[in-house]
């Protein structure tokens, strides 16, 4: 684990169903009823009453993000976000991503919500390149800090060794050590 921005940004490997944290970010997809992945994992470990929430929603856009309970999860919400499938980059891809990032940390502050977790959007089934999308996630991040200081806390949650030095690296450069 590192940390960043005087423990407001943490960069960690890990299960993001785990994080004891006010919301975990689902990087569903747009029907928002489960599918591979992350999106499976939490909807797993969320219990049913999320995807009967999630009926509920009307699935998402891609960039949008709502918010459900968390239910079974240490996490009270889940914020849902549907993150842009990688098409070579002339789609508007990186806008989106980053809409998926800012949406989710503004409907954290807009309910109340003091930390928060993050998958790497987009950068699984979906394509998005890893050393593409991570300083649009940090970029996004940093900016969102600067504007709200009642956000306590942002982690990055890595799947692999691999993803976390990525992180680490570009945080490294964009936060400072």
């Amino acid at each position: 684990m590192r940390e960043f921005l005087k423990g407001r940004v943490v960069v960690t490997r890990g299960d993001i169903t785990d994080c004891d944290v006010d919301a975990i970010v689902n990087a569903a997809n747009r029907s928002l009823l489960g599918g591979g992945g992350v999106d499976g994992a939490i909807h797993r470990a969320a219990g049913p009453e999320l995807l009967e929430e999630c009926r509920t929603l009307g699935g998402a856009e891609t960039g949008e993000a709502k918010i459900t309970q968390g239910y079974r999860l240490k996490a009270r919400h889940v914020i849902h976000t549907v993150g842009p499938v990688w098409h070579g980059g002339g789609r508007n891809e990186e806008k989106l991503l980053e809409d998926c990032y800012r949406n989710s940390l503004m409907l954290a502050v807009e309910n109340g919500l003091k930390s928060i977790a993050f998958p790497s959007i987009s950068t699984g089934a979906y394509g998005f390149p890893m050393e593409k999308a991570t300083p649009i996630a940090i970029r996004t991040v940093k900016e969102v800090l600067e504007a709200e200081p009642s956000l306590e806390k942002v982690c990055f949650v890595c799947f692999s060794r691999d993803d976390m030095d990525v992180y680490v690296e570009n945080a490294s450069v964009m936060l400072g050590d």
